[in-house]
């Protein structure tokens, strides 16, 4: 597991290897993620000892703004074990009476917000969905609670980086069953899968 994570994103591509290139020869870090995402940026994900990874974060940090094209960033050196786990792809199916979805238009800038939600309100996380399909937005669902749902879709939507603003969010107080099912293989319409509910209406084919 690491101890730490840091995630920055470009508006350039070529900025963005190259700022790949330095970390990497900065200090000892795992390169979790990094890629061309929506709309012609570059995200670079890392972990690894809180010590390298904010070195390789800084000599990130110093790559983009150098190039001028630093868009986010953040350092988390205690992420929250489950934003840890849902960055790596981990889910967790929702169970909670309650449902919450929160976009921003900011990768970095929305794990910082669900780092300090999951830190304060005792909420689970869903899903984590960063700029792919999603014309470079990032998106989170929260499961619990109502009123702990709703204060973490608060928290995580107050805590933005510079020029981050929320593109959308909902709340679901009593979710409906179906809709459970489908958020529990995720939010991609590419994945989800043909559910009829009882009493439901079946479109035939002559």
């Amino acid at each position: 597991m690491n101890q730490a994570l840091a995630l920055l994103e470009f508006d350039s591509v070529a900025a963005g290897v190259l700022a790949v290139d330095r970390m990497l020869k900065q200090a000892p870090i795992a390169m979790l993620r990094c890629g061309s995402v929506h709309p012609g940026r570059y995200l670079i994900l890392v972990g690894g000892s809180v010590a390298s990874t904010q070195e390789a974060y800084e000599a990130g940090v110093r790559s983009g703004c150098d190039q001028g094209a630093l868009v986010d960033r953040i350092l988390l050196p205690d992420p929250h074990q489950l934003l840890a786990g849902a960055v790596a792809g981990g889910r967790t199916p929702p169970g909670g009476e309650a449902v919450g979805v929160v976009e921003i238009s900011s990768s970095p800038s929305l794990l910082r917000g669900v780092d300090i939600a999951l830190k304060s309100v005792s909420v689970s996380l869903v899903e984590i969905r960063l700029a792919d399909d999603l014309g470079g937005r990032a998106l989170a669902v929260f499961d619990g609670l109502f009123p702990d749902v709703q204060e973490a879709l608060e928290m995580a939507g107050s805590h933005l980086g510079e020029g981050a603003v929320v593109c959308g969010s909902s709340l679901l107080p009593r979710i409906d069953e179906t809709l459970r099912d489908v958020l529990t293989v995720g939010t991609k319409f590419a994945s989800c899968k043909s559910l009829t509910p009882v009493g439901a209406e079946i479109l035939g084919v002559e």
